[in-house]
């Protein structure tokens, strides 16, 4: 059976999202936690600590996502996770943020095959008790380099590879090349993991008739947009305008309590709304009153304005996608 997972999206999908969606709409088979950066000091911050703790995923099946470019700081921190009682990790080499990249780190480590070699020679040098994964891009500028990047993954005993067919100059502009992914799809001793661009429960069901026994699908935006894809998928019903109405309440009420500050939490439903308005029918007026809100009470009339005069579509548009 083909996994459903959550991509992890820094910002979107943190534990308030993750308990409010799996009580709303019902839990994803996996969720992948946006990544935590280990340092040389073998410790996680306060801050990587509210994420990974194990009392914030109660009932979640949950695997924590690193962003490293040093064997040894990833050892500790896989190390550290296994002690916490999870059973996976997975290495970032598919962020393309420039501050990332030019460290060498997420999909920046694609340009540097060699030194990505050393690295991960240096992880599976270990003995580890936990399974480690990757999610990866198939290159830095393009498309053949992912020939030799599958190579070099083929050396090692991964858990599972998660694709996501763009480019790091791709960003996340234009459509995924995913003839990259079909193309190499069976040539890997493990599971792989399609990731991008599915945003429909057709998107799904197109994508598993091509690449039948797929491991799993991992939606990122388009489960933002659409909460209740993965309902829908399993031949659930959509999202109803009162489960929007309160799962939206819900996230408000968990990030102000997150951040002790309900100005803050409006920082926060901005990105989010940036997503979900893509489920309900266009108003640009409204939408611009929300995101032009600077106060709370600006921003809760502007929620309630939407949910009034916006009704809930079948489909999310295809509102975030941008052309290369």
């Amino acid at each position: 059976m083909t996994l459903l997972s959550v991509a992890p999206m820094e910002g979107l999908t943190t534990s308030v999202f993750r308990q409010v969606h799996a009580k709303t709409f019902g839990p994803a088979d996996l969720y992948y936690l946006p990544f935590i950066t280990p340092t040389t000091e073998p410790k996680f911050t306060d801050r990587q600590l509210r994420e990974v703790d194990p009392s914030k995923n109660t009932g979640l099946n949950v695997i924590p996502q690193l962003l490293s470019n040093r064997a040894a700081d990833f050892n500790w921190a896989a190390e550290a996770l296994f002690a916490l009682g999870y059973k996976e990790v997975n290495l970032n080499l598919g962020c393309p943020a420039g501050t990332v990249v030019a460290k060498h780190k997420g999909s920046g480590f694609l340009r540097v095959l060699d030194q990505l070699k050393i690295f991960l020679d240096g992880v599976f040098a270990v003995n580890h008790r936990i399974d480690i994964s990757i999610k990866t891009r198939i290159g830095w500028a393009n498309e053949e380099e992912f020939e030799d990047i599958a190579n070099l993954y083929k050396q090692y005993p991964l858990a599972n590879l998660i694709i996501h067919p763009r480019l790091k100059t791709d960003q996340y502009k234009g459509h995924p090349r995913s003839s990259v992914f079909d193309k190499f799809l069976n040539t890997f001793p493990f599971p792989v993991g399609y990731n991008g661009d599915l945003y429909t429960v057709e998107d799904m069901n197109r994508r598993l008739q091509v690449s039948p026994g797929l491991h799993s699908i991992m939606i990122g935006r388009g489960l933002i947009a659409d909460p209740a894809l993965f309902r829908k998928f399993k031949g659930g019903r959509p999202a109803s305008k009162q489960e929007l109405i309160d799962f939206s309440q819900n996230l408000y009420d968990g990030y102000a309590i997150a951040f002790e500050s309900r100005k803050n939490a409006v920082m926060r439903m901005k990105e989010y709304w940036f997503f979900q308005l893509c489920l309900l029918t266009e108003d640009t007026k409204l939408s611009k009153k929300l995101f032009k809100s600077k106060t709370i009470e600006d921003y809760e009339s502007s929620v309630k304005e939407i949910f009034e005069f916006c009704d809930v579509l079948e489909h999310p548009r295809f509102g975030w996608f941008k052309p290369l």
